[in-house]
């Protein structure tokens, strides 16, 4: 003779094990009653149910209302940005080419500060603004970014290519390559806000990425002898 004592595990099982055994008892299904989530009134199996469904229905309609605000704010930024890569294509003169980029990104992105160095140049632009001031740590720094930063400004020397570099909280440092296999690069864009969380690490880079790819391709005209 058994003499262990059944559980609720023991019950759980036998429930799972013997799907058929409410069809045999279909009167305890109306009998059965729970407390509901919403209060301490008690409420039947059925309705216990309902009431689960319709928060899962309602977990649902919210993921699918964040999946299109998400997807209509990715329309819009992906808009802005073939805009800006619709100024650079219409840029003549290559030497203006920086100066339209950084105008272009503060404007169509709302950055406040943006700022741009390029190396490497060919000898027609070495004095040209936009090819001074880059340091060596500045360019290792670029050299070693596989993807954006986006952070807080720590100090780097590149912030100090902003018109008000106190204000930048927060910054986004992107390097600018011939192309993605680079080790190297021949540029970096600095964005930069006093909102400290415009740019933060767990930010996505995607766009960010597609800038530094449109951007390297037009000022790569700098580069050619």
């Amino acid at each position: 003779m058994n003499m262990n004592p059944l559980t609720e595990d023991d019950i759980a099982d036998f429930l799972l094990n013997t799907p058929d055994f409410f069809e045999r008892h279909a009167e305890l299904l109306a009998a059965v009653q729970l407390t509901s989530p919403h209060g301490q009134r008690a409420v039947s199996l059925q309705e216990r149910q309902a009431e689960m469904l319709r928060e899962k229905i309602r977990a649902l309609e919210l993921r699918i209302m964040d999946m299109i605000r998400h997807g209509n704010e990715n329309m819009i930024i992906a808009d802005k940005l073939q805009r800006w890569a619709r100024q650079l294509f219409l840029v003549e003169r290559p030497a203006e080419l920086p100066a339209v980029m950084v105008r272009e990104i503060q404007s169509q992105f709302g950055v406040p500060q943006v700022a741009l160095r390029v190396w490497g140049v060919a000898p027609a632009f070495a004095g040209e603004p936009f090819a001074q001031g880059a340091s060596e740590e500045m360019k290792i720094l670029a050299a070693s970014l596989a993807s954006p930063y986006c952070g807080v400004n720590a100090g780097f020397d590149a912030v100090s290519w902003l018109a008000d570099a106190e204000r930048a909280a927060s910054v986004a440092l992107i390097a600018l390559r011939s192309g993605a296999a680079d080790p190297q690069a021949f540029g970096l864009l600095v964005l930069a806000s006093p909102d400290a969380q415009r740019f933060h690490a767990g930010m996505g880079t995607d766009f960010l990425e597609r800038m530094a790819e449109l951007g390297s391709a037009a000022l790569s005209r700098l580069t050619r002898g």
